[in-house]
């Protein structure tokens, strides 16, 4: 009968264990124990006070620099009308797309250098995130783009007017911000709502996903191959087909009779491949140099310079090696020094409502001599003129 009895215990035991494990009073999630991070910390260049006022005063004028050297190709473009073609409607997007790229990261920096915390937002964080990744997608892209435009017009010079139409550039343009926009979105959404239950310090210049992933509290191995595998295509794959279409440019240079016309045509490509070199070069350091990942000082160098250096040149490659944007440079900072000239003489009316009225005196005063003089000869204007008499 005891035996019985124990029997009957056990079994009631096992029946009731799984029950007991999914009542939902004892359930308790992963990690809910922890405290979810809500903020964190950006070390960036964790130096003296006095070398990080040093790299502030630097970072400001790289980035005021960056946006007035963007912004005035922007402006040339739009305002002379002989550039508006998809070449330089290419080139003024990209100029667009860089001043909101350094936006995205700088003006937080700079902050992160005078503030003594260097927090930021966990939701700041992942939208600093999206807005780097998807700006730097659609630089990519747009670079992508501009090598195809090269290669019809040097490749193709006869059919060039038919194929690149203002229609299919406008629509090549707008399929480099939306898919720029829109490639990033769902895996950075995935991220974002993986679980960091600490610690909470990114030892970066920006919200990157390698920190990122090393803070979460669970692996990810499937957002993680996701995301890297979206990087890896957009950077290769739009090097290789860079890479394809100036080869073509290339030979087909080279196969040119005159040499007027192969400098002309090395002239046109030579800025956008000396743009791409810059910001394909670093971000090649970053994502293919072995051994990169153990080094943190390294990466925050490798971003800074396509995330800061590469805009800051742009414009003075374009500008230097363009004749047109020179030209066109040169048309706006004249209208520029016009209206300055004119609200400099708009901000002294006293004064040059005095000189014009003492002006119109002494006139009326040699008008009435002359007409008296005039009278008293009988002499018309004509004949004064060639016995050289003066008159106002």
């Amino acid at each position: 009968m005891e035996e019985g009895a124990h029997l009957k215990l056990v079994l009631i035991t096992v029946c009731l264990l799984p029950l007991q494990m999914t009542d939902p009073v004892n359930v308790s999630e992963p990690y809910s124990s922890f405290t979810s991070v809500r903020e964190f910390i950006l070390l960036g260049f964790s130096c003296e006070w006095k070398i990080q006022i040093l790299l502030f005063s630097l970072f400001t004028t790289t980035y005021t620099l960056t946006v007035t050297g963007n912004g005035a190709i922007v402006c040339a473009i739009w305002c002379e009308g002989r550039l508006h073609s998809p070449m330089y409607m290419f080139l003024g997007n990209f100029s667009f797309l860089e001043i909101w790229y350094v936006s995205s990261t700088v003006p937080s920096m700079l902050a992160n250098f005078l503030s003594e915390k260097k927090t930021i937002s966990f939701t700041g964080c992942f939208v600093q995130f999206y807005f780097f990744f998807s700006l730097g997608t659609s630089e990519c892209l747009l670079l992508a783009i501009m090598a195809f435009d090269r290669y019809l017009a040097i490749c193709r010079p006869l059919h060039y007017p038919n194929i690149m139409t203002r229609h299919l550039s406008t629509k090549l343009v707008i399929i480099c911000w939306v898919c720029g926009f829109l490639l990033f979105l769902i895996p950075i959404a995935f991220i974002s709502q993986m679980p960091f239950c600490g610690p909470n310090i990114i030892d970066h210049v920006v919200c990157d996903p390698g920190p990122l992933f090393a803070l979460a509290c669970a692996s990810a191995p499937t957002i993680q191959q996701l995301c890297y595998s979206l990087s890896s295509l957009v950077i290769f794959g739009n090097f290789l087909f860079i890479l394809g279409s100036y080869t073509l440019v290339l030979l087909a240079v080279l196969r040119m009779p005159s040499a007027p016309g192969r400098h002309k045509a090395f002239s046109t490509c030579g800025s956008h491949l000396a743009v791409v070199s810059l910001f394909y070069g670093s971000l090649m350091v970053m994502y293919v140099s072995p051994g990169l990942g153990h080094s943190a000082g390294i990466q925050k160098v490798a971003t800074l310079f396509y995330a800061m250096v590469t805009p800051l040149f742009n414009p003075l490659i374009y500008s230097l090696r363009n004749k047109e944007i020179k030209a066109a440079l040169k048309k706006v900072l004249g209208h520029c020094y016009i209206t300055q000239d004119v609200l400099c003489d708009c901000s002294r009316p006293l004064l040059n409502f005095s000189l014009n009225s003492e002006a119109q005196t002494n006139l009326e005063v040699k008008e009435r001599e002359l007409q008296g003089l005039q009278n008293q000869l009988g002499l018309d204007e004509p004949l004064m003129d060639e016995l050289g008499m003066d008159y106002p």
